[in-house]
């Protein structure tokens, strides 16, 4: 079986200023655009191969994904299933708030005109096990989101829902799943 790879974009105004981005098209800030460049630094260090980038199509991931193709040559294409969650209310809150804390444990819940952490994982899921029918040919580079991360950690590895909710990875890590 193989494997894949995972890649956060890089920082944004709003991961300074500890804001909940969601679904909200927030742009990289100048180190994120620096942080993007230096992963594909890294994944050409490392001999980290890739046969195709699938990033989301909201533009902190795009530029990320753009900025990673050029340095290593990987061709990128956009992939709707990584966009990040919608925290409907929540978009632009305190990551840190009490109440957007408690509410994110509630994975059937909305987030009163956003997706629940249900649905997010039923279209993650759906790509996960497309691209696992393919690992055996193929090596996929994903560049998304820190919800996206949760999700595609809990494909490959049991957790409770404590630890689904506060899971997080840094800007522009890069993480390897094997299938």
């Amino acid at each position: 079986m193989g494997h894949l790879y995972f890649i956060r974009h890089g920082q944004t105004i709003w991961n300074i200023e500890g804001k909940i981005a969601g679904a909200t098209d927030v742009p990289l800030t100048e180190l994120g655009h620096a942080q993007a460049e230096e992963a594909g630094r890294l994944l050409l260090k490392e001999g980290i191969h890739g046969d195709r980038i699938l990033y989301s199509p909201l533009r902190r991931a795009e530029d990320t994904a753009r900025h990673i193709s050029r340095i290593t040559g990987i061709p990128c294409f956009p992939e709707s299933r990584l966009k990040e969650q919608n925290f409907g209310k929540w978009e632009g809150q305190p990551v840190q708030g009490e109440a957007f804390i408690r509410d994110k444990q509630c994975f059937a819940s909305r987030y009163d005109g956003g997706e629940s952490m249900l649905q997010v994982g039923q279209r993650v899921y759906n790509l996960l096990d497309e691209l696992k029918a393919l690992s055996d040919k193929e090596t996929v580079i994903l560049v998304a989101h820190n919800g996206i991360s949760r999700v595609i950690k809990s494909y490959f590895q049991d957790m409770s829902n404590e630890e689904f909710a506060t899971f997080a990875v840094k800007n522009c890590s890069i993480t390897r799943f094997d299938f």
